[in-house]
């Protein structure tokens, strides 16, 4: 049930009418047609720009539509009334029962708030493909969080989606880890060394040089790169996965598919990808404009392979190739995604972090190029978080040696507080974690907020079970026009809300209104909760009044029903008891 397209539908049936009696011309478009709620509430339960937006192709007074658009919508039985407000925008109140049904959906339909926006199309999600030289840190944790609610949020919402971690194994950084772990397997062998030439120094590389005695004992002391450098590169890499594994498991994040950068070296797969931009015309040879700004001491234009990356919108063509024949950068990443093109992937989503902002244009070029302009890739940056505790700037101590880990904050607040609060801000807004407020039981931390409302509609439904049955087949069965007070309607609305909510944060890519709206109707739900101290009708357990208490109980059993879909989207436990 979505209460907001069942409504659109009667507007677009009235809005047929209209142009069946001849008060509308033929020929017009409905598509931007929209119900929503109001921007006040104390205007109404639902409003239609349908006037607004029709007007000019029709050739109307706006108003002159919205008043016989009117007259048709209320001849809906669950159509109150229909107002026409301003210019020509339509206010629309609902009938009590409307809102009842809303919460016998939430009870009875195991798919409340499901859609079908997806229609079974094929998604890939590429998130965290942090590189594989040590543990997350915090910034992963963010794009960790918001990559797999995303995705969580996406399947909900009827798409076929994949979650890849893109493992970049390729580069020369992978290097710098195999020598950080042969430093670390000679200290285990009682040798003094010294982390220089960027090697990483964190504590976290002594249990991998260790194992790496136990496995090749003394084999690589005193020998050249020569001899150990390719056997600990894989080493290694296989040890830091393994750690972004677990890592990642911290934070109940399972992965579909992990995708080695590797795997496109020596095998032709970049060859192919950048052979199919050729055949395209979307390759030639030629050089690149100096850097904007300051002039490099060392810049010398060099004639390279250059891809068409302006013909998709890019600031500049983009090398693929140097002059000396090695890759770039950006051709495996090139293949990477022609690979993911070629899986037959109706739609790519990746979420970087917001060091990668330069590469966005680029990458979205070589994508419309691989598929002919029909596979969207849409890229999610996150912004940096920042530390507090107590509302001053928080440094912890660093197992990593130069950064704060995943570790170290779930450690600290758990993994539900930990996802939930990542999903408070919108993913390109800065986003600020207290370890303090996180943990705070107050109104102003939205994950206690939500949580305290799930524990109180548990709480109350324990008491009313000692005197009546609250089963939910028996809720879902029972008479609930006895909820007509405004709080109670007002709950009831905001759970009409959910369906509409899914899709709208699904179309965006928005996981964060998920957490939003929970925020907002366990809001709902404790005013309804507090109006009970001072009003003992509405309260939720009404001593001696078995029917009352089951209306009264399958309303906040319905808010539990929503709010647990919405936790499970955002990977949240709720909490039973607080």
């Amino acid at each position: 049930m979505n209460l907001f397209a069942d409504i659109r539908a009667v507007v677009i049936d009235s809005l047929d009418a209209l142009v069946a009696d001849g008060t509308l011309p033929g020929g017009l478009s409905f598509d931007n047609v929209a119900v929503e709620p109001p921007r006040d509430a104390a205007h109404g339960d639902m409003a239609t720009n349908a006037a607004m937006v029709l007007a000019k192709p029709a050739k109307m007074n706006p108003r002159a539509i919205a008043d016989a658009l009117a007259g048709k919508l209320t001849a809906d039985a669950r159509i109150a009334s229909a107002e026409v407000a301003g210019p020509g925008f339509l206010n629309m109140r609902l009938t009590p029962d409307v809102w009842q049904g809303v919460v016998k959906a939430a009870l009875t339909d195991v798919d409340y708030g499901k859609s079908t926006l997806g229609q079974g199309k094929k998604m890939m999600v590429e998130y965290v493909s942090a590189n594989p030289t040590g543990p997350l840190h915090v910034g992963h944790t963010r794009g960790a969080v918001f990559g797999d609610a995303l995705a969580t949020l996406l399947a909900y919402a009827g798409y076929d989606v994949t979650k890849e971690y893109y493992i970049n194994d390729g580069g020369g950084q992978v290097d710098v880890l195999a020598r950080s772990v042969f430093l670390r397997y000679q200290e285990a062998h009682g040798q003094k060394v010294a982390f220089e030439d960027g090697t990483y120094p964190g504590d976290y590389l002594i249990p991998v040089g260790q194992a790496l005695k136990d496995k090749v004992g003394d084999a690589y002391i005193g020998k050249g790169e020569d001899v150990w450098l390719q056997d600990i590169r894989e080493f290694s890499t296989e040890k830091m996965m393994d750690l972004i594994r677990s890592d990642l498991a911290a934070l109940n994040i399972e992965m579909d598919n992990f995708f080695s950068e590797k795997s496109l070296y020596g095998t032709g797969l970049i060859e192919s990808a950048i052979a199919e931009l050729k055949e395209k015309g979307l390759i030639y040879q030629g050089t690149l404009e100096p850097p904007k700004g300051k002039m490099p001491d060392d810049w010398e234009a060099r004639e390279q392979t250059l891809f068409k990356s302006t013909d998709f919108g890019d600031d500049q063509d983009r090398a693929v190739q140097k002059s000396d024949g090695a890759w770039t950068y950006f051709a495996p990443d090139i293949a990477y995604h022609y690979d993911k093109v070629n899986r037959g992937f109706d739609a790519l989503i990746n979420v970087f972090g917001a060091d990668h902002g330069g590469y966005v244009k680029r990458m979205k070029a070589a994508v419309s190029a691989l598929s002919d302009n029909k596979v969207p890739l849409d890229i999610k940056l996150t912004q940096l978080v920042k530390l507090y505790k107590n509302g001053e700037p928080f440094k912890m101590s660093k197992r990593a040696g130069t950064f704060v880990t995943l570790r170290d904050v779930v450690d600290q607040v758990g993994a539900s507080v930990t996802r939930f609060h990542m999903l408070t801000r919108k993913n390109d807004a800065p986003l600020d974690f207290d370890f303090a407020k996180v943990l705070e039981q107050s109104k102003d931390n939205p994950v206690f907020y939500v949580n305290y409302a799930y524990a109180r509609i548990n709480s109350a439904t324990a008491k009313a079970a000692a005197f009546t049955d609250v089963a939910p087949d028996t809720l879902a069965t029972i008479d609930l026009s006895g909820l007509t007070n405004d709080a109670e309607l007002t709950v009831a609305k905001k759970l009409a809300e959910w369906p509409r909510l899914v899709e709208i944060a699904a179309k965006g890519h928005e996981p964060h209104k998920i957490a939003f709206y929970l925020y907002e109707l366990a809001s709902d739900f404790h005013a309804l909760y507090n109006k009970g101290n001072d009003d003992v009708s509405l309260r939720f357990v009404q001593e001696g009044d078995v029917s009352t208490t089951q209306a009264k109980i399958a309303l906040i059993r319905a808010v539990s029903v929503v709010i647990v879909a919405g936790l499970g989207i955002l990977g949240v436990t709720p909490a039973e008891e607080m």
